[in-house]
């Protein structure tokens, strides 16, 4: 394996950017779990998009599903959180990462009643925000009709596994 095709061919430049440890979360959900858009794909190019996701001591996480489109990334920074890796469900605890290419069945969530949270890194940046911003609206009791929710998870590519 070699490395892919430059990005940039200039002589160096000033362009890094950083944000905060303590800043406030983009996404609070009725639920009380945080997200904090740490990267956007916009902001890195359409290379990736990194998120911190907390979650509150409530039950939640979505079911089995897969992406068509992007490769998913969970890094657990700390408490235990439930990962499916398309055969089983898996306790992950701080420390531990799983990889899901394009097409991977894949489900997270937290059901030990205790805080946790982890790292979600998709590749290529695709808008996962609209994604998030879309579930929490739905979280809040907006209405939906059932082609108004399928034309969603298709627009953000989440198929659902049966």
């Amino acid at each position: 394996m070699s490395y892919p095709p430059p990005l940039y061919d200039g002589d160096g430049e000033v362009s890094a950017w950083a944000r905060p440890g303590d800043t406030a979360a983009d996404l609070v959900y009725p639920n009380g779990n945080r997200v904090h858009y740490l990267a956007r794909g916009e902001a890195t190019g359409g290379l990736f998009g990194l998120y911190r996701w907390e979650f509150s001591e409530a039950v939640s996480g979505p079911d089995p599903h897969f992406h068509r489109t992007i490769a998913e990334s969970f890094y657990v920074l700390d408490g235990e959180i439930r990962i499916h890796n398309g055969e089983e469900w898996i306790t992950t605890r701080s420390g531990d990462f799983v990889h899901v290419p394009p097409g991977g069945l894949h489900g997270f969530r937290n059901e030990s009643g205790a805080t946790a949270s982890m790292l979600l890194h998709f590749s290529p940046g695709a808008p996962r925000e609209a994604y998030f911003e879309g579930l929490d609206r739905l979280a809040r009791g907006e209405q939906w009709t059932p082609e108004e929710y399928d034309a969603f998870m298709a627009e953000h590519d989440n198929i659902w596994a049966e």
